[in-house]
C-alpha cells in the first residue's frame, strides 16, 4: 500500500480570463474565484482576491490560515492513491480580526526573512462576513473559504504531469532493521476550544484523541488548522500538509532508525485531561514498542505543560524523548522561556525566541485590516510608526518560530 504525491512546480501566478495552468504559470480568474466562494456560503459578505509575489513591497495583515492547493487524482480512501499539489503557491486567508492571535506576512524586507510564505506566490483572500456572526462562526466561514479556494486552484493540476513523484509506503510494509532504534512521532495538536482548534479528517481534534494514526493519512491533507494561536508558532494547514518531521522519518528509515508509527494527541486546558491524555499517549507509544520519541507541539504556555508531562512520563518508562519547542524569553532573552519544565527534558530543540523584537520597513501595499494591527499578539498600540514601519515581536510573524521545525532561524557558537 502506497500513497503518491505529485508535485507540480508553479513559476508564477497571474490574473487571467480563466483559471488554468499554462506552461507552469497559474492563471487565475479573479472574479470567478470570488463568485465561486460567495456562492458556497451565505455568511460571507465579500471576498477580495489579490496576488503577492516574492520581493513585492506588500504586507499581509491579520492572516488566519495558509493552505496548499491540490487535488486527489486517484483513490477515494485517505492516505491511499495519488494527490497532486501545487508547489510555490498558497492560499492565504485574512480579514477583520477574529482572535487577537493572528499574524503578518511580509513579502520583502526584514520580515520576509522569518516566514516561509515570503518565498511563495500567494493568492490572498481578504474576507468580510455578514454582521452578527459569533467568533466561532466567523472563523469557520474563513476556514472553509480557504479550503474551498485551495481545492478550486488545485483542480488545475489534475491532468498535468508532475515534475516530481513522491511515493510513501505504508509502515507495516517497510522492512525492519533490528539494529536500529524504533522511533515514534508524537504529534501534539492544539485542541483547547476558544478558537484554539485543530481538525482531523473533519472532526475536532478534541474528539477521539490520543490515537495511533496511519501517517499516510496525514500526508493526504488529514489535518486542518482552525486556531488563532500566536502567529509565530501557529501550525497553519500548509504546515500540516508539509510536516517536515514526517518526511524526515520516512527518509531516514533503514538508515539510522526504524520509523515505527505516529500518535496524535491533544493539548487540553484542564490538568486532569492533560494527565489522562499523557497516560494514554504513553501507553500507545509503548504499544508501538518505541525506543525513542520525537515530540512536537503547537503554541506556548499551556501546551508547555503537556509537553513536559509527556516527556517526563516517557523518560520514566525508559523511552528517550527529543522535544521541539519555541521560547518566550523576553525581548532580552533573559526571562524564563517555558511555562513548565522537567529534569527529564534533557534533549530539547529550540526553534527561537518569539519575544525578539524586529523593525519591519514600510510597505507600498497593505492587504487586510490595518485598523486591527495593534490587536495582534506581538504588537502593541504604538507598534505602527509614522512612516509606516512596524515594530513587533517575532510572535507576530506567521511561521517565525514554527514548532514543527519548518522555519529559518538558526544559531551558531561564538
Amino acid at each position: 500500500m502506497i500513497f503518491e504525491r505529485g508535485v507540480v512546480a508553479v513559476s508564477d501566478v497571474q490574473f487571467g480570463e480563466q483559471t488554468e495552468l499554462c506552461d507552469r504559470i497559474l492563471l487565475l480568474d479573479k472574479k470567478g474565484l470570488s463568485d465561486f466562494l460567495l456562492s458556497l456560503d451565505d455568511t460571507m459578505e465579500s471576498c477580495t482576491v489579490s496576488i503577492t509575489r516574492p520581493g513585492d513591497s506588500t504586507r499581509i495583515l491579520c492572516v488566519k490560515d495558509v493552505v496548499q492547493p491540490g487535488c486527489k487524482v486517484r483513490g477515494d480512501r485517505p492516505g491511499r492513491g495519488k494527490r497532486h499539489v501545487l508547489e510555490n503557491v498558497t492560499v492565504v486567508t485574512c480579514g477583520k480580526i477574529v482572535g487577537y492571535q493572528e499574524g503578518i506576512i511580509d513579502m520583502s524586507g526584514a520580515g520576509a526573512l522569518y516566514s516561509p510564505f515570503s518565498r511563495t506566490f500567494n493568492v490572498v483572500l481578504d474576507i468580510a462576513v455578514i454582521p452578527g456572526l459569533t467568533p466561532h462562526e466567523h472563523e469557520e466561514t474563513v476556514r472553509k473559504a480557504g479550503l474551498a479556494a485551495a481545492a478550486f486552484l488545485g483542480e488545475t493540476s489534475r491532468s498535468v504531469t508532475p515534475e516530481t513523484m513522491q511515493s510513501f509506503t505504508a509502515l507495516e510494509e517497510l522492512p525492519t532493521f533490528p539494529d536500529l532504534p524504533r522511533i515514534v512521532y508524537l504529534y501534539m495538536l492544539l485542541s483547547q476550544g476558544l478558537l484554539h482548534d485543530t481538525y482531523v479528517l473533519g472532526r475536532n481534534a478534541s474528539e477521539g484523541l490520543p490515537r495511533i494514526i496511519d501517517p499516510l493519512i496525514l500526508l493526504d491533507n488529514a489535518i486542518t488548522s482552525g486556531n488563532c494561536v500566536s502567529a509565530c508558532d501557529k501550525n497553519t494547514t500548509w504546515h500540516h500538509q508539509n510536516n517536515p518531521v514526517l518526511r524526515e522519518l520516512w527518509q531516514r528509515h533503514g538508515r539510522d532508525l526504524n520509523f515505527s508509527g505516529v500518535v496524535l494527541t491533544t493539548e487540553p486546558i484542564r490538568l486532569a485531561a492533560k494527565e489522562a491524555g499523557a497516560q494514554k499517549s504513553i501507553a500507545l507509544i509503548q504499544e508501538l514498542k518505541a525506543d525513542g520519541v520525537i515530540l512536537s507541539k503547537e503554541g506556548f504556555g499551556n501546551p508547555d505543560a503537556d509537553q513536559m508531562l509527556l516527556t517526563r512520563g516517557l523518560e520514566q518508562q525508559g523511552i528517550k524523548v527529543v522535544a521541539i519547542t519555541d521560547e518566550f524569553a523576553g525581548a532580552d532573552g533573559f526571562s524564563q522561556s517555558l511555562a513548565d519544565s522537567a529534569v527529564e527534558a534533557d534533549a530539547v530543540v529550540s526553534v527561537g525566541n518569539a519575544n525578539e523584537r524586529v523593525m519591519l520597513p514600510p510597505m507600498q501595499r497593505l492587504l487586510g485590516p490595518v485598523s486591527d494591527l495593534s490587536k495582534l499578539a506581538g504588537a502593541w498600540p504604538h507598534s505602527l510608526q509614522e512612516d509606516g514601519s512596524l515594530e513587533v515581536e517575532l510572535q507576530a510573524i506567521i511561521g517565525a518560530t514554527n514548532e514543527l521545525g519548518m522555519q529559518t532561524l538558526s544559531c551558531r557558537e561564538i
